[in-house]
């Protein structure tokens, strides 16, 4: 009796297991997806920032960038591009449509200005923004002009100095004094803001200094009688002392 052939195994799917691999693979990528999605964003942040090598954010900047402010440190960090720049860092720090009714626009660009310095740039505010004529103490206007550059100021580990000036319209007893706690009110004011003491320096020049017009002759205004802020965004070599 002849042998009954065997039949043939039919082939095995093979490419279904190269399949189930495939699938495995995306559904793993999906929830690493949807578990990146939820996680804190203040998390993210501090992460981006510490790895930046921006420093430490103090109480007043921690928590979501401000994207504003961070963009005024990049065009702060190159001091020689500052003259093109004035009226972009100006706008950036008080946008007009956040400006409260007692501070004109105009006013506000004509007392201050943006200097460049070998080490880094000055914002430099007349005494008609920040004080009461011939006064020392910030006034309101003052402290919410001062106060708008502490996000800007959280995103830099950037030495700070904080200069005085005044001019024989003070009438004071001792210029000096005078300019130096002008400069003091301002920095008192950030270090309460949550910005360390430890980055600022403080100088007073009385009526020293004028500013002087492209003829070298001294210019009776407001900008005499003047506070100069000054970011020393130039770092030296090895980073920031």
């Amino acid at each position: 009796m002849a042998e009954k052939k065997q039949e043939p195994c039919p082939p095995l799917a093979l490419w279904l297991v190269t399949f189930s691999d495939l699938m495995t693979l995306l559904l793993t990528f999906f929830v690493l997806l949807l578990t990146m999605a939820s996680m804190d964003n203040a998390i993210l942040t501090t992460v981006t920032l510490t790895t930046a090598d921006l420093g430490l954010l103090e109480k007043r900047g921690s928590g979501r960038v401000d994207a504003k402010a961070r963009m005024v440190i990049e065009l702060m960090e190159k001091p020689w591009e500052v003259l093109n720049k004035k009226q972009r860092i100006k706008d950036l720090l008080f946008p007009d449509d956040e400006l409260p009714d007692e501070i004109n626009k105009s006013e506000l660009d004509k007392n201050l200005d943006v200097l460049a310095k070998p080490d880094g740039v000055a914002l430099v505010f007349t005494d008609n923004l920040l004080f009461l004529p011939g006064g020392s103490e910030l006034s309101e206007k003052g402290k919410y002009l001062i106060d708008r550059l502490v996000p800007m100021m959280t995103q830099t580990p950037a030495p700070i100095n904080v200069a005085g000036y005044s001019d024989e319209s003070d009438r004071a007893e001792n210029p000096y004094l005078l300019s130096g706690d002008r400069a003091l009110s301002v920095l008192s004011f950030l270090v309460d803001a949550g910005i360390p003491d430890k980055r600022f320096s403080l100088s007073a020049y009385g009526s020293d200094f004028p500013v002087v017009d492209e003829l070298g002759n001294p210019v009776d205004s407001a900008m005499n009688r003047r506070v100069e802020i000054l970011l020393k965004t130039a770092r030296p070599i090895g980073g920031y002392q």
